[in-house]
Formats: C-alpha cells, structure tokens, sequence
C-alpha cells in the first residue's frame, strides 16, 4: 500500500519521528555507498588480476617462444652425399679418414693447396670415418667398389643451411671462407645434400663437435640419479613421517624436528651440494661424477618434501578408520600399515613425483659433485662417471659453437617435456585415487 502525498507534511509536523527518518536515510546512503565503493573494488580487483595472468602468459609465451624457436632445429641434421672408393689397401690399413679424404678430393679435383684441402676435409663432421668404418664392417663386398653414401656434415656447414650463419657477410666475420660456401653451393646445386631427422641427438652421447652432440648419456645419467634418489629418500620419508604422525609423543623435541623439517624445504639447493662434498664423497668416500653420489646428495632435497606430503596425507585419513580397525582387535602398527598407509598412498605417491619434478632440474648441487664432467659415453651402472641433463645444459650454453647453442634449446624442450609428464602424472594419479571422506 503507497502512501499519500501528505505522509511527508505529517512526518515534519512531528519532530523526532522526522529525524529518525533523515537517519535512517543516511544509514541507508552509507551501506549503499559502501555496496558501491565494495563492488568497484571487486571490479578492480578482478581486472588486476586478468592483467597479472595476461602478463605471466605472455612473458611464458615468450620463453617457450625463444627456446622452441633457437631448439627446434637440432632435430634436423645436415647430411652430404659422397662418392666413397673402399680401396683394398686403405681399408686394409684401417685408414677411412684417407678414404673420407680421397672421396672429397675427387669431388674437386681442382683443390691443391695444402690449406685448402684442410678448409674442404672441414666439410665433413669428424665423426665420418668411424661411420663409414661401421658401414664397411656391415658391407665388406664393398671393397674396391665406389659407393655413394650420405655422410654427416659439419655443425659450420649445418648452421649454414640453417640460415645461422649469414653468407653475406664478411669473410672475417664467419667461420666458413667464400671457398667453402662455393663447395657447399656446388654440393647443393648437384642435390648432393639433404637435411634428415637428428637420430644422433637421441642415441648419441656427449661430443666436443656440436653435430655429434647427442643427450642419451645426460638422460640414462638422470634416471639414475632420480633411482638412487628415491630408493633413499622414499622409504626413510614415509617412515620418519610416520613415526611422527602416529607414534611420537607430543613434546619440545618432537616440536624441534617438525620446524626443521620444515625449515628443510627452503634451504638454498647449493647447501645441499657442499653437505654432499663433505659428507658422502670426503667422509664415505663415495665415488664423485657418479650417479650414487648425484642421487644421494638429492635425496636430502627430496627428503622434506616427501615427509610434508606423507604427515598430510596421513593426516588426512579419518580417525574412524583407527577407531574401527582396533576396536577389532588391531595394534597400533598393523592398523597403521594395513588401513592408514594404503588409504594414504594416492597422496604420498604424488607427493614423491613432485619431489622427482622438483631433483630432475635441479642443477646447482650436482657441479659441486661433479656432475659437470665432459662424459662420452653412456653410463651403465650407478657408479660410472655420468652427467645429467640439467648440467649437460649448462655446459653446452657456456660453449661458444653455434651447434651448442641450438642443442642447448633443444635439451631445453626436452627438459621440459619431461617436467610436464612428471607433473602430469602426479595431477592423474591424484585424481585417480583421490578419496573423499
């Protein structure tokens, strides 16, 4: 029902209920006022926040954009197509660079000069003769027959083709002489070379020439470290998680633990590589450049995370499932290992595969053990000298070649990879058996 026009004149006639009615007007301007101002803050928020998130993806954009634009190329390799003659005596004499040296030469005839045939033998990857060595051994009719074969070219030639190295530029300015680009412009006017896909970078290990290059030894080297890392750190962060959730008494010694471990996540990775180097290699004498030792050292970064993740998830399980399972006649320790740790495990599991993402980049600890070290070839046990990715990376981007610098990135992208599926992973096996009490 409205009131009439004459509700207003009755209301002034009467003093106090007129001020009561100027208040609660004003109260009701107030709280309007302040719904507004809350909103308009609210809008600013939100638009804060699309603009931090808009900031983040293009700066991450970017990243992925420059490494995936510098590495993708390292998937493709540079191959040249010569004529090789398999001479009786020079095979005889397992002489193939000769062999390699002749093939060139015949290639241009017209090449006399002592430094020019070296700019010309520089064609070629220094990896040719052992190729054509395993070829021969799988084809010994071969001998003193001429065989056309596609051989690996050098990382010069490659970052040629590549559109890396500008062949207008001054012959000072460039790592191939006008002599050289005019032999390789021959080799492309005859068709005899092509560009393939790099099957060397994955079944190959580290090289000092960039085109041999491969990071098979760095990831058979990761995955140790990673074994070695677990098989240490998983058993004694479940059990040390729960001894302290379940069966340690609540006192200052307990209490002094917990902040430790706590303490323990944030310490500086490069802490851990001195403990390392002081304790395992000078103390127990652990092998250095070794899987062992990598995995070890890492196992005290994983450790607190591992033992974070397992209190919580133990933490999580309902007291009910402890009340029942020894109402039923159950100790302490079977209902802890047979009812509370298996309904834990979903969490404990992607607990330790997020401590896995965290040690496969780390990098920092593993050069103070020596890690760094220049390995050729694959490691085969957890106390061969090996290399791990993350340092393997490092070493490359500290090369001048342009060859490593491309192998950097596409190590990167490959670094990356890996990371994604672990975290992957971790996020699946969550949800899989993820239960909700």
């Amino acid at each position: 029902m409205t009131k009439g026009p004459n509700w207003l004149i009755k209301v002034k006639r009467k003093p106090k209920a007129y001020k009561k009615l100027m208040k609660r007007k004003r109260i009701y301007r107030k709280v309007e006022g302040s719904v507004a101002r809350r909103r308009s803050a609210e809008k600013r928020l939100k638009f804060y926040g699309i603009v931090a998130i808009s900031i983040s993806f293009i700066f991450l954009f970017s990243l992925l954009y420059n490494i995936i634009g510098n590495g993708y190329s390292a998937f493709i390799s540079t191959e040249v197509k010569l004529p090789i003659t398999f001479t009786k005596k020079l095979v005889d004499d397992d002489n193939f660079h000769k062999v390699v040296k002749s093939s060139l030469r015949s290639s241009f005839p017209d090449v006399k000069s002592r430094s020019d045939k070296r700019k010309l033998y520089a064609i070629t990857s220094k990896a040719v003769p052992h190729d054509i060595k395993k070829i021969f051994e799988q084809n010994p009719e071969y001998v003193d027959k001429t065989i056309d074969i596609w051989v690996l070219a050098s990382s010069n030639v490659d970052m040629l083709l590549k559109g890396k190295i500008d062949r207008n530029r001054d012959e000072s300015e460039r790592k191939l002489s006008d002599k050289q680009i005019s032999w390789i412009s021959k080799f492309e006017e005859q068709g005899r070379i092509r560009k393939t896909f790099n099957t060397r970078f994955f079944t190959e290990g580290d090289s000092r020439e960039p085109e041999m290059a491969g990071i098979l030894g760095s990831i058979v080297g990761s995955v140790l470290v990673i074994l070695s890392c677990m098989l240490f750190a998983f058993p004694l962060g479940v059990m040390t998680a729960i001894y302290l959730e379940e069966f340690a008494p609540k006192n200052k010694f307990t209490d002094f633990i917990e902040v430790n471990i706590s303490n323990l996540a944030a310490v500086p990775s490069i802490v851990f590589g001195l403990l390392g180097l002081s304790v395992y290699l000078q103390v127990f004498g652990v092998p250095r450049s070794t899987p062992l030792a990598g995995g070890l050292t890492l196992a005290l970064m994983a450790l607190p995370i591992i033992v974070i993740a397992t209190r919580t998830s133990i933490r999580a399980i309902p007291q009910s499932i402890r009340d029942g399972a020894m109402a039923l006649g159950a100790s302490k320790v079977k209902t802890v290992l047979h009812h509370v740790l298996p309904l834990a495990m979903p969490g404990i599991m992607t607990g330790s595969i997020l401590s896995i993402a965290r040690v496969l980049g780390e990098t920092a600890p593993l050069l103070m053990i020596g890690l760094n070290a220049f390995v050729v070839d694959v490691p085969e046990g957890f106390l061969d000298a090996a290399t791990v990715m993350p340092t393997q990376i490092y070493r490359w981007a500290d090369s001048p070649e342009l060859g490593f610098a491309e192998k950097t990135s596409a190590a990167i992208i490959i670094l990356l990879l890996l990371l994604i599926i672990t975290n992957a992973l971790a996020v699946y096996l969550r949800k899989k058996f993820e239960i909700r009490w």
